[in-house]
């Protein structure tokens, strides 16, 4: 019962042996979490279409509630930017951007996306989330951080445009660049350039001012702090929101508030894909976070245990005014290189933010929205990579469509679309590669017991013996195309008179592959040749005994193939070869010429 009630509730399991030194560790991340959460939050926010504040209450209880029931000891949880957009793209379906019913609709998709994770963590489904393949999921990425960054030009342009494809922002932009406010546009330009900057030669010129490796590095990832207190102070000080520089502007004083979700049948409906959408994607995002971070540590992480941790956080964040969450990559990294130890950080850390919250909001007033939005720029482009282009083209052609379909779909169609066709084509890209098995044919390496393919190693074959090695699982969608490969091969070498199928690489078999082999062996017989089978793994082996197909198997099954080419063709073994046959040594081109 313990170890069960540990597993549900892992602060009960790290809790017990929290210490002093923890305690210190777990301080010093939050204090640096907390400095950078301040200005990310309140950009995530705006990337969804919510006033600043949504940003730091989606940060505050969802931690505590990752905390408690997360498993993942560095793991930061609070708004990310394809998340955000994600919910842009789908609340704004539904109602408008600074309405009420539009932050109430957030606020029922960041409910409905914890609902999902919550039931998936119940039933363990956190395996569904590998049919989104790494190419997808780079290709997705790529898009959504070129969406994302385009998004933020207006606010760099201090302009109205919008849209939510590259057409329609492209065209939008292109309409309003001629209303440009000069002094936004400087603003957002040299902060662009200042966090660009700051990223790669801060840090490095910390350490040649004499500061420690560690502390350089920490230092470095506050510049969007001291990108805002500079922009911020300018502002207020030339009274530059008097000249058309848009500010942040009048933000809640206090804690998060508790609110309803709006639960009507046609929101739900209509929130129900993208909220599903959001979870597969902010699991996928934050699980391959926490387990990068786990293995330096040489710790694991509970991928089912997670979906249950950020269902909560999520279900938290619906309930306090938030928005939709999910792990995110620049804020754990930070949290783990700053000493994190335990989930308690992020605890600290949402105290922070509950301080920030209630004391320094005025402090943002004059906070330029163009300075939220380099800031987001500036973070998206990290996840730019669009080499995996190359990358997928020189490695596998279906990958590099699967890469090159998803990034045009959700650069042209929307980011729902995108993910939506990902998934499908990750499923169908399972599928094509598992029905188009490598199939074969092998042969005895000469002085050795080890079987080989004909066609690329220089082997001993018998052309009375058919050897078929199948390197898949057999299943309905790829069984008719090894019946077919075999029947053609016995067709077209009259003196075969046995097949021995190697299913040393086959780890499953279904029911509709059983009958294909049923019919296979038929044919075979009706042939004059007998099938065997040889190295049939024994969970496979078990499967078989309740079938038929032992009991109608024309041969024998052979514990390995070393063991069928002994008992089949001894002259291959070694021994006096049978009615004066003569075993055939195999090129590298499969050509067949007596040894």
């Amino acid at each position: 019962m313990r170890s069960s009630l540990n597993r549900a509730l892992p602060i009960l399991d790290w809790g017990r042996r929290y210490d002093r030194a923890a305690l210190q560790s777990d301080l010093l991340a939050a204090v640096i979490v907390t400095i950078m959460l301040i200005p990310q939050s309140l950009a995530y926010a705006m990337l969804a279409g919510l006033p600043p504040e949504a940003g730091i209450y989606a940060s505050i209880l969802p931690i505590i509630l990752y905390a408690i029931f997360g498993s993942s000891r560095a793991l930061a949880v609070g708004p990310v930017a394809v998340v955000s957009l994600m919910t842009a793209a789908a609340v704004g379906q539904v109602a408008a951007q600074g309405t009420a019913g539009y932050a109430a609709a957030a606020l029922t998709l960041a409910v409905l996306s914890g609902g999902i994770l919550i039931l998936m963590g119940v039933f363990r489904l956190g395996f569904l989330a590998n049919f989104l393949s790494h190419p997808v999921i780079a290709g997705f990425i790529t898009a959504s951080g070129l969406l994302i960054a385009l998004s933020q030009f207006r606010h760099i342009l201090g302009v109205q445009a919008g849209g939510d494809t590259l057409p329609q922002m492209l065209a939008s932009l292109a309409g309003a660049v001629g209303g440009t406010n000069p002094i936004t546009l400087a603003l957002g330009v040299t902060t662009t350039a200042f966090l660009f900057w700051q990223r790669k030669a801060l840090a490095p010129l910390l350490r040649r001012l004499g500061l420690s490796p560690r502390a350089a590095t920490m230092v470095a990832r506050a510049g969007p702090v001291l990108a805002v207190l500079v922009t911020t102070l300018l502002v207020w000080g030339l009274g530059l929101d008097e000249r058309g520089v848009a500010i942040v502007g009048a933000v809640p004083q206090g804690l998060p508030p508790l609110t309803l979700p709006a639960f009507s049948g046609d929101l739900v409906s209509a929130l129900l894909v993208p909220a599903l959408l959001i979870s597969v994607i902010g699991f996928v995002e934050s699980v391959s976070v926490g387990q990068t971070l786990a293995a330096k540590r040489r710790e694991r992480i509970d991928p089912d245990q997670e979906l249950i941790g950020l269902g909560a956080a999520n279900i938290g964040a619906g309930f306090t005014g938030g928005m939709p969450v999910t792990g995110g990559f620049a804020r754990s990294v930070v949290n783990a290189d700053a000493g994190a130890e335990t989930p308690a950080a992020g605890a600290f850390t949402a105290i922070g933010l509950a301080i920030a919250a209630f004391a320094l909001t005025p402090l943002i007033h004059y906070l330029p929205t163009a300075t939220l939005a380099a800031t987001i720029i500036v973070a998206v482009l990290s996840l730019v990579d669009l080499k995996i282009l190359r990358h997928a083209w020189d490695y596998s052609r279906a990958d590099f469509a699967a890469v090159a379909v998803t990034i045009a779909l959700t650069l042209l169609k929307g980011v729902e679309t995108g993910v939506s066709a990902g998934v499908i084509l990750s499923v169908l890209l399972h599928l094509w590669n598992t029905s188009r098995p490598h199939i074969a044919e092998v042969g005895l390496v000469p002085g050795t017991q080890h079987f080989r393919n004909i066609l690329r190693h220089e082997v001993l074959t018998d052309p009375c013996l058919l050897t078929v090695r199948i390197d898949e699982s057999l299943y309905f969608a790829n069984a008719r195309m090894l019946e077919d490969r075999v029947l053609d091969r016995v067709a077209a070498e009259p003196r075969i008179r046995d097949v021995v199928l190697m299913f040393s690489a086959v780890n499953s078999v279904d029911l509709s592959a059983v009958e294909s082999l049923q019919a296979l062996n038929l044919r075979l017989s009706g042939m004059g040749v007998t099938l065997h089978l040889s190295e049939v793994k024994g969970p496979v082996m078990d499967r078989l005994r309740r079938s038929h197909l032992l009991h109608e198997l024309s041969g024998r099954v052979f514990l390995s193939q070393w063991d069928a080419v002994a008992a089949l063709t001894p002259a291959l073994c070694g021994e006096t070869v049978p009615n004066g046959a003569a075993p055939l040594l195999r090129g590298d081109d499969g050509s067949a010429a007596t040894p």
